[in-house]
């Protein structure tokens, strides 16, 4: 019960409810709050009449805040929030809940006075989702009583076990004995007997226990519900689409003449029975959370266990080395509590959120059960609705990858004693398993005529070094598997199959320890033969592949030459729409590349433009943050919190050149998105560089800002619309990062000397959505400063 708590307490003041009103936006506020955060704004600036001028934008009416720091003379483009755009100077508040709550425009009045209507344009803004609201002449008469939520906060106070205490007491009080119903007071022993004696006409007065007083004092008949606008008129009837119960009187009088009516009861019992249907699923998560969290508990104890054993291990194979290996094993140690520590705290860290959520759902689970109590039908379908929606948006946060594991319990760590004594100092780590069978991705494998296009990647949580890949493909006859690629890359097209036929591809990794497992075994068919037969060479075909060296780092066109005349069996090749190697951390030189093949040497300069291409990726669902919403192939992204949230790409580079554009498909509100490159364990609920894992340019409609670990920088006038694009340029032959808008560059260059290996990576709102562009040539004002001296 106490998880319900938050629940029942005001945004404003953060205490119980007392006389809850209901907003239009289903969200409840104190009657008295209510009138304490009421805003008197002028005629000509009421939201009506900004909709009718054609200035207002959003249904939501969000202030025109300042992004100018009031207190920095660095300008870093973020400062504290305004009140009304009539009133800039005003500071907003918060309330005990963290809740920005905007106060009123002139002090309330006198207790001693009643307060006066409000006035016609009197504004009212949702302290939780900031809507504007305006009251009309009923002020706020006109917003419903939430009664089921009195209810349900008299049962929760009822039921809490915390003891009364005697309110005679001078200093500190005494647990109550008894409560006297006539004077409404609660007694110790000592104060009875002071205060309340047995005698005169005090003895008439009835004493009982504190709990059963606690309840007779808060218990009081139940309230027939009754119309707002027809006060001596119960509710009868339910519009279906005003969402709200009306008596026979507003029947009577047309206002809902062309909405369909239902009856009272029928409704009440329709939405009862949804929102049982709708905590059903809500309680299978919450049973899996469960379940999860203890899961998460094992995989703590378990890595703990791991450690000591590792640790015991190392400490026995140092031991055995003479005096000068101590010296090292201080450090190994230190290298392997460092992993420890890691591992133990991105699962702790996984269990705190995940109860955090937890709690927040069985919260909400318990407040709607006591909901479902509740016999008034018109209280509950007041909020039916509104807890209907938070159900379903609570148990789509459990979403997928939630309930996943962030980390291994295994440390894929071993030593190897074998260098010689001579070797101490470069006494170090290394990978002594062989790598885990590799995942094909279904979702990139096709076959196009006679040709198939296969790709793979290792499997999430695995940390063992890879070194290539080895694919295999059958006879298309069920014959034997044969090798056709082997290589670093992860993506591969082979041409000239047989048509017509059905072809099984396997894909294996290794390194220094040795070769994996295979992956599943994945069976393609090729498309029905419009080319002669006679062409069709027979399988296996005796090649003679010709050495192919690189020069430099490039990933390009390759072509397997047969040693016969003829078109090549396996041809492993690239497109501008299809990779044939796709390399996410092999990129391109500059200067260009250079060829050489086995008995005929030659050269081939190739254009900086043109080398660029390579580079086609998507944003990756697997890493981003679960508001972030996908969509055209993981090439568009927005969000469906107002809280800025990471998307990555799926490839990170670590050297060469790389340019990607981001088109703003829409931009309400003015928002601050951030673009640029983060390592792949930055923060995901933060907005881009606002850590040390991200190097990111945020800008607005006016202006922009480079920000590296909450460090902001390089004010740059000239912002974005709906429509702009924003270049993003990698150079890590420099080790620089690059950035424009519309394709002119944006401020100096933004940052240099990096190093590692980076992702694409964009922050945002709900307020905005983009679209990945790649594959895209180096823009004009790069190429020319670089053909520069």
């Amino acid at each position: 019960m106490e998880e319900m708590e938050e629940e029942l307490k005001c945004p404003v003041c953060g205490s119980f409810y007392r006389e809850p009103i209901i907003l239009p936006c289903s969200h409840n506020l104190c009657q008295a709050c209510a009138r304490n955060i009421l805003v008197q704004t002028p005629e000509s600036e009421s939201p009506q009449s900004r909709r009718a001028s054609g200035s207002a934008v959003s249904d939501y009416d969000y202030l025109d805040l300042d992004k100018m720091s009031l207190y920095s003379e660095a300008d870093s483009g973020y400062g504290s929030y305004g009140g009304f755009a009539s009133a800039p100077t005003t500071p907003c508040q918060k309330s005990p809940n963290g809740v920005r709550v905007f106060p009123p425009a002139a002090p309330p009045p006198p207790a001693a006075l009643a307060p006066p209507p409000p006035p016609r344009n009197a504004c009212l803004t949702c302290p939780q989702c900031h809507r504007s609201l305006v009251l009309d002449e009923r002020g706020l008469r006109g917003f419903p009583r939430n009664r089921l939520l009195e209810g349900v906060i008299d049962r929760y106070q009822q039921g809490r076990a915390a003891a009364l205490r005697c309110q005679l007491c001078e200093k500190a009080p005494k647990e109550a004995a008894v409560m006297c119903e006539q004077c409404d007071v609660f007694y110790c022993d000592p104060c009875r007997l002071r205060c309340h004696p047995p005698r005169g006409p005090l003895a008439k007065h009835r004493l009982v226990p504190p709990a059963q007083g606690r309840v007779s004092r808060r218990l009081s008949p139940r309230k027939i519900s009754t119309c707002t606008d027809h006060e001596l008129e119960n509710h009868s009837m339910y519009c279906v689409q005003c969402k709200s119960p009306v008596c026979y009187q507003c029947l009577e009088e047309g206002k809902h003449s062309s909405h369909e009516v239902k009856a009272l009861g029928a409704m009440w019992k329709l939405h009862k029975s949804q929102l049982s249907q709708a905590l059903n699923g809500l309680s299978d998560r919450a049973k899996e959370a469960k379940e999860f969290l203890v899961q998460l508990r094992n995989m703590v104890q378990q890595i703990q266990e791991n450690s000591v054993e590792f640790e015991a291990c190392l400490v026995a194979q140092c031991d055995a080395l003479i005096d000068a290996l101590n010296r090292r094993k201080a450090q190994l140690l230190s290298r392997v509590n460092k992993e420890h520590e890691h591992k133990l705290k991105v699962v702790r860290d996984q269990i705190s959120h995940c109860t955090v959520k937890l709690r927040q759902t069985t919260g909400l689970m318990e407040y709607c059960l006591e909901v479902i109590k509740e016999n008034d039908p018109s209280g509950f379908l007041q909020i039916s609705d509104a807890l209907i929606r938070r159900v379903h948006l609570t148990e789509d946060q459990w979403g997928k990858g939630t309930l996943t594991p962030r980390m291994t319990t295994d440390f894929d760590l071993n030593l190897d004693n074998a260098p010689l004594l001579q070797s101490i100092h470069q006494l170090d780590f290394v990978q002594m398993k062989v790598p885990a069978p590799p995942i094909l991705q279904l979702e990139e494998c096709c076959t196009h005529n006679n040709s198939a296009t296969l790709s793979w990647k290792q499997p999430p949580l695995s940390t063992v070094q890879v070194e290539g890949y080895i694919l295999e493909l059958d006879d298309g006859n069920g014959g034997q598997f044969r090798e056709v690629y082997v290589g670093k890359e992860t993506m591969c097209t082979v041409d000239g199959l047989h048509f017509n036929s059905t072809y099984s591809a396997r894909v294996k990794a290794f390194n220094k320890t040795g070769v994996s497992p295979y992956s599943k075994t994945l069976v393609l068919q090729t498309s029905e033969d419009t080319q002669s037969e006679e062409q069709t060479l027979p399988f296996p075909v005796p090649l003679e592949r010709s050495q192919l060296r690189r020069m430099s780092p490039f990933s390009s066109t390759l072509n397997l030459q047969p040693s016969f005349p003829g078109r090549s069996y396996f041809e492993l090749r690239s497109s501008a729409h299809q990779l044939s190697l796709h390399s996410s951390l092999q990129s391109l030189n500059s200067a260009g590349c250079n060829f050489e093949t086995q008995g005929s040497p030659y050269s081939q300069l190739v254009d900086i433009k043109k080398m660029v291409a390579v580079a086609w990726f998507s944003f990756d669902p697997a890493s981003a943050h679960t508001d972030i919403i996908f969509s055209n192939d993981n090439l568009t992204v927005t969000c469906n919190s107002y809280d800025d949230r990471v998307v990555l790409g799926k490839t990170g580079f670590s050297k060469g050149l790389h340019y990607w554009e981001l088109s703003i498909d829409r931009y309400d509100n003015h928002p601050d998105p951030a673009f640029g490159v983060a390592r792949i364990d930055v923060l995901k609920d933060a907005m881009l560089g606002k850590d040390d894992k991200a190097w990111a340019m945020y800008v607005d409609n006016n202006r922009s800002w480079f920000m590296h670990n909450n460090s902001h920088t390089n004010r740059t006038e000239g912002g974005i619309t709906k429509g702009a694009t924003v270049g993003v340029l990698l150079d890590l032959t420099r080790r620089t990062l690059t950035f424009s808008i519309n394709e002119d560059q944006q401020g100096p260059v933004a940052f240099e000397n990096l190093e590692g290996l980076f992702f694409p990576a964009v922050s945002l709102n709900r307020n905005v959505q983009v679209t990945l562009h790649t594959g895209l040539p180096v823009p004009e004002f790069y190429t020319s400063r670089s053909a520069m001296p």
